[in-house]
């Protein structure tokens, strides 16, 4: 049996902690404002970005698998090519429930979701707009 995207939406947000896959240091950039949405409503997250040392005040990781504790669920706002690798990682590490926001889909990434498994969510609303993000 096939589940809805708001299924699959709910099951996302039923429980954290969180990581984001692509956090940005740049609050203009939808991987800072996502991580900045989850902070808006008191959730656990971590954000993932190999390249800084913190983003928005927390201190930043290079992987999923550096985190010290593995999320729950992953918002994911990478190019393609990388979120198939991620999508990959994640699995391995036991994650389940990952969101694609918009831009970071693809065909092979999709296909490898579903290889592996995964619960995604991607091709639908962002997560901006169901939890309710403020500038």
């Amino acid at each position: 049996m096939s589940t809805t995207v708001q299924q699959r939406i709910q099951a996302f947000l039923e429980a954290g902690p969180f990581a984001v896959v692509g956090a940005s240091t740049d609050r203009d950039k939808y991987g800072n404002k996502v991580l900045r949405c989850y902070r808006q409503h008191g959730l656990e997250v971590f954000p993932i970005n190999p390249r800084e040392a913190e983003v928005e005040g927390l201190p930043a990781f290079a992987s999923l698998s550096d985190l010290p504790k593995v999320p729950r669920a992953v918002s994911i706002i990478t190019p393609p090519a990388v979120t198939e690798r991620v999508l990959r990682e994640a699995a391995g590490l036991g994650i389940r429930h990952l969101w694609l926001q918009p831009g970071a889909e693809g065909p092979a990434a999709l296909d490898a979701a579903e290889t592996l498994g995964l619960e995604v969510i991607a091709g639908g609303p962002c997560l901006l707009v169901v939890l309710g993000y403020r500038e």
